[in-house]
């Protein structure tokens, strides 16, 4: 299956083809900082294959993941409905290709769009869901739950069974010790769900994983399809 942008592909046509005349393609790096918190969005970022994850930072130097976008999905739309200034820091979770473009041209076509313009306030809502669950997932769940769920989120939005994360990025996305990851992935790798080594997960077992995870990977997958009206999962 080749990625695409499900939000590329689902406005009217006369959208579409608006979206993809102001957009052109670039390559995203893992670790790189598309924008901070305070920072003015200049950028927008509609990601093919990459994801990229927009995370909460303490004065301790920890960050925490609020929410990720992927294929999903559009990252700094909320400038073009003037939320020009970023309240958490976007990061390159997971290398890949993605769709740019200055702000303006984004925030032009959405005033001339209303079809549009619904579009990225429904998305941003679906950003604020995950936001939520995230907190709530957080205080309640188990991290082997945690990873679990997270695991499946990224294949959802990779489009594929093997993700390139180190553990340290993992123990950082889940805000815990690097060798909490390390026990939990050993657990799901004798349980055969997973195959972790040379920070590379290949992702064997989906059910399992699923049985495994927590509520919330269903609840934040279904509140994008109902707000979206659209599903963005792995067709295998």
């Amino acid at each position: 299956m080749q990625p695409s942008n499900a939000l590329l592909s689902s406005p009217s046509a006369s959208d579409n083809i608006a979206l993809r005349n102001i957009l052109h393609p670039i390559y995203l790096q893992q670790g790189t900082v598309l924008f901070e918190v305070g920072e003015q969005i200049s950028q927008v970022y509609f990601p093919t294959s990459a994801i990229i994850s927009l995370v909460v930072t303490l004065s301790t130097g920890e960050a925490v993941e609020a929410a990720m976008v992927g294929r999903d999905g559009v990252v700094g739309a909320s400038a073009a409905l003037d939320g020009q200034i970023s309240l958490s820091r976007a990061i390159v979770q997971l290398s890949g290709d993605a769709m740019q473009r200055d702000i303006a041209p984004l925030k032009k076509a959405a005033l001339e769009s209303a079809s549009l313009l619904s579009l990225l306030i429904r998305h941003e809502q679906t950003v604020y869901s995950q936001a939520q669950q995230s907190t709530a997932c957080m205080a309640t769940h188990h991290i082997d739950a945690r990873l679990c769920r997270w695991m499946l989120r990224a294949r959802d939005l990779a489009g594929s069974d093997t993700l390139a994360f180190t553990q340290e990025f993992l123990a950082e996305m889940l805000g815990v010790q690097r060798s909490s990851v390390s026990v939990v992935a050993h657990t799901l790798q004798n349980a055969g769900f997973i195959k972790y080594s040379r920070g590379r997960i290949q992702i064997l077992n989906v059910q399992g994983l699923q049985e495994a995870s927590c509520e919330c990977y269903n609840t934040v997958r279904q509140n994008y399809e109902r707000l979206m009206g659209m599903v963005v999962r792995p067709n295998h």
